[in-house]
């Protein structure tokens, strides 16, 4: 099934995908399995009128949902994102270049980006990953992406970095399609010219980076969902950055915040705790802000509470869906979940990240 589904996924022919995907991944492993498959034209699905690649981003985001969730659970997931791929345009390819001779330096691929030479670009870049390995190419794109953040709302590293991380991974994949993506999507941005590294390379005192993050999580809408999205994925290539370069990665998102206020969520109340999942579905299902909070609030300070609150948000995300979601509500909930699990000790950021997910969710989506 694996190339006749990738085929009709790239017809966009929603059709035949429903019914290939109708009766299939219902035994042990199959769904992972499928959403595995999908790599190659994942990379090339667009969302218009947005040139950010948003869905090679939800892609990877998705992985990280797979260990909240039960094995009979994984294939509603899998369908959901099987469908946002097909209904979706796909950008044409870029026929994949020969190997590359001659020394690639980064420099030449600044060069092919600023003359907007796609082709050209995306030839470099797999000539530096050759010559050089994923870990240096990602550590050079990151850092270019590092300068475009107020131009792109941050998905010149949010984007970068998720696409990256799921290549680098994928040895099992030709990369040539990821990095086509980037080659293209640095092209339509005009991401050409790494900025000089910020600051001294110390980082703020911690306390000032959880007042920056509290900022971060503030705020309703997509601006200020994206403040905490972009900090998500600066954490998850940290790894990938001296210490210098990840306070310069710190430094630019503290600027991209710009002089936003923090604004502490209110009170909730945990006498409302939900009893199970259908309890919670009922609740989260109405689309009121309120009442979700009150019932997930008091899974935050412990890790079996965390990993059902996660469980609960993604499986209710999967079953309200009908057919047609903004794929922020994914991406939105990876960057909920990592500040819930790495900053439940902080219960104001916590709990603010949860506030400005469950906000964006309800506003926006069709019920």
């Amino acid at each position: 099934m694996p190339d006749y589904l990738l085929q009709k996924i790239e017809e966009s022919d929603e059709s035949a995908v429903s019914e290939l995907t109708k009766n299939e991944m219902t035994e042990k492993g199959q769904a992972w399995a499928v959403h595995l498959s999908l790599y190659p034209v994942v990379q090339r699905v667009l969302n218009p009128p947005f040139i950010n690649p948003h869905l090679p981003k939800m892609y990877r985001i998705n992985r990280e949902f797979g260990p909240y969730l039960q094995e009979e659970e994984i294939p509603a997931l899998v369908k959901l994102e099987i469908n946002e791929y097909t209904r979706r345009a796909k950008r044409e390819k870029i026929p994949k270049a020969p190997r590359l001779s001659s020394s690639v330096s980064f420099e030449d691929v600044e060069t092919a980006i600023r003359e907007g030479e796609r082709a050209k670009a995306a030839a470099l870049l797999n000539g530096f990953l050759e010559q050089k390995g994923g870990s240096e190419l990602a550590r050079k794109l990151l850092l270019l992406g590092s300068g475009y953040l107020d131009d792109s709302l941050g998905h010149s590293v949010s984007c970068t970095a998720f696409i990256l991380l799921e290549m680098m991974e994928r040895s099992d994949q030709d990369p040539w399609p990821a990095l086509a993506t980037l080659a293209d999507y640095f092209c339509k941005g005009r991401f050409h010219t790494t900025p000089a590294l910020r600051g001294t390379g110390a980082l703020p005192p911690e306390k000032t980076l959880h007042h920056h993050l509290l900022s971060a999580t503030s705020g309703r809408g997509i601006v200020n969902l994206h403040h905490t999205i972009t900090r998500y994925s600066v954490e998850r290539v940290r790894h990938l950055l001296s210490e210098k370069e990840y306070s310069h990665m710190v430094a630019c998102w503290i600027e991209f915040l710009g002089a936003k206020r923090a604004e502490p969520p209110s009170l909730v109340s945990t006498e409302e705790a939900v009893r199970d999942y259908t309890h919670f579905y009922q609740v989260f299902s109405k689309g009121e802000e309120k009442p979700v909070l009150a019932s997930l609030a008091g899974r935050i300070s412990s890790e079996e509470g965390r990993r059902q609150l996660g469980r609960y948000l993604i499986k209710g995300v999967c079953d309200l869906y009908q057919g047609n979601y903004d794929p922020h509500y994914l991406t939105g909930l990876g960057s909920l979940l990592w500040a819930v699990n790495d900053y439940w000790n902080q219960p104001l950021v916590a709990l603010n990240a949860l506030r400005q997910y469950v906000n964006y969710f309800s506003v926006h989506m069709i019920y």
